[in-house]
Formats: structure tokens, sequence, C-alpha cells
């Protein structure tokens, strides 16, 4: 089944939703030029053929809010075109090269506001072809919401790359919303989570001595934390315990322990709230990239109009 410039191969629970944005999007601007290279794009059980650039258009405006400085959305537009060919090399699914799951490769979203498509089409189409290479393969071009004053190093969540490093980023409370924020569990609450993921830690103590040393890594996030005797990563307590970064401290009074967290996400490679705040301080997308994927080189795809 063809639909525009999509093909549509249907699975046994067809879903429709992906199809019907994309057809939104490649009708309501004229594309500047056409990528010869198409992605296959898995959505629940649907998987949709397409141009790249195309694909792409559907990232950006649901990784990036479309408000962002242009040169910001640019650097989302080429590190998620990095990321897509990365995938697409490393066979990450056996049907497809990547999906519209964000905890597995990148989100996907059609975009309705005109003017907000307008936006993300121009730093789509403006850097058309472009990506980040190192050793001459697309780099692992990982990004995130926001980060507390560094970024995180990859070989602390995954394997370590060179052009992956802890680098400065500028954000802070005045410039992201819910920069900071808190989550309050119950002292049985959390004793009955960290049980289940851990049966060997003891809960004897009373509450305000279950947390021993903690540690944290060149980032200031924490790399691990003893607990009740047991050793628990902080990815794992991100995970365990719903924050949204690693980057925590946690106090207990009164039956309740409070966790407050500063920036969002896994906090590797780029920083999308610290290129925003890069971008209006005057930086282009070539020096942002640069910033969060030190050693990376720009280079492009060949491009057919």
């Amino acid at each position: 089944m063809k639909i525009g410039k999509w093909k549509v191969k249907l699975l046994p629970a067809v879903v429709f939703a992906l199809a019907l944005a994309v057809l939104r999007n490649v009708h309501s601007v004229p594309s500047p030029a056409v990528v010869t290279v198409e992605v296959r794009v898995k959505h629940g059980d649907m998987v949709v053929t397409g141009p790249l650039e195309e694909y792409l258009v559907g990232v950006v405006a649901a990784e990036m809010p479309a408000d962002f400085a242009p040169e910001a959305l640019r650097a989302q537009a080429v590190a998620a075109r990095t990321y897509t060919l990365y995938c697409m090399r490393s066979g990450k699914h056996a049907d497809a090269d990547v999906c519209t799951d964000y905890r597995c490769c990148q989100a996907w979203r059609g975009e309705e506001d005109a003017e907000k498509l307008a936006r993300i089409r121009d730093a789509v189409y403006s850097t058309a072809g472009e990506y980040l290479e190192f050793a001459g393969q697309a780099a692992f071009t990982a990004f995130h919401s926001s980060s507390p004053g560094f970024t995180e190093a990859c070989g602390a969540i995954w394997s370590e790359l060179p052009y992956l490093v802890s680098v400065s980023s500028p954000e802070s409370a005045d410039s992201v919303p819910g920069f900071v924020s808190r989550v309050d569990i119950g002292v049985f609450d959390l004793r009955d989570t960290l049980l289940a993921a851990c049966p060997d830690a003891d809960f004897s103590a009373p509450p305000e001595e279950w947390f021993g040393e903690i540690t944290r890594d060149e980032s200031g996030r924490v790399s691990a934390a003893v607990i009740c005797g047991q050793v628990f990563t902080g990815v794992k307590l991100r995970e365990l315990l719903k924050l949204r970064s690693t980057a925590f401290t946690v106090d207990c009074a009164d039956g309740i322990f409070t966790f407050t967290v500063t920036g969002s996400g896994h906090g590797v490679g780029m920083s999308q709230y610290g290129a925003d705040i890069m971008a209006m301080d005057g930086a282009d997308y070539h020096e942002i990239l640069a910033h969060y994927y030190p050693g990376t080189k720009l280079a492009s795809l060949n491009l057919s109009s």
C-alpha cells in the first residue's frame, strides 16, 4: 500500500495514525530537496517506508519545542539524522531501521500547527543530509532534555565513547521549566520497591539509616548508593523510583523520603535546553554540535533534487 511518498507494510494490528500524520506533513509544505536515503519506521504493528528528511520533520517535532531558537532546532535535526543513520547501520530492529518509541529509538509525531511546522521543516531542510561522523561512521548522537551544569559521560550508562564525554551545559532553573523536581515516597513504598529489585537488602534499621554512602561522578550525578547494605546504581534508582535524572539528593523525615532531582533525561550527549541557550547566546548549530559531541566531524549525504 502506498500513501504519498510513503509505502506502508500492513502487519496484523494496523494503526493508521502515523501514516495520516505523515500525509499532513508531506502535503502541507513542498520539500526543497529529496534525500536519496529512505528509512523504514516501525510504529506499533505498522512499518512505514519513506524519505529520511520527511521522517526527521516528525522526529524534531516530537523531540524539541518548535519555539526553540533556529540554530538549536538545526542542531537537533542533525543529531536526529545522525542517530537515525547510526540505527540503520546497527540493525536495532529486524523489520525496520528505527521505531517511534522514545525509550528505544526516537519519538515521532505529526505537527498540525502551520507556523511550528514551517520552523521545523526549515531546520531539517536547511541542514538536509548533514550528519556527524566519527572514524568514518555515523556517531551515536544521544541527546536529552536538560543537565545540571554538566552532561553525563556515555560510559556511566552505556559503553564509553570518546566523543560522548561530560561537558559543561549552560541551562539552569531560571531557563528550564521544571528544572528542579521533587519526588516524595513513603518509607514502606520505598522499602517494597527496593526489595522487589534486591531481595537481599536488610531494612531492619530505622529508615533514617537506610541510605549509606552515595557516590557521585564528575558531572555531579549519583553513580551508586549503598542502601541497606546493597549497592544500587544511580541509573537503577532512577528507573525504580521514576526520577527525572540521576542528579538527585535524598532526605528522610516523618516517614517520607524526599528526592530532589535536577535536570531531566539520561544526560548523555546534547542537552536540548543547553543547545537553545547556546543558540540564543549566538552559537550556530556547528558550534553547538561541536561542543556536545567533541571530536566528531560534520559530513553530508548525497542529495538529489
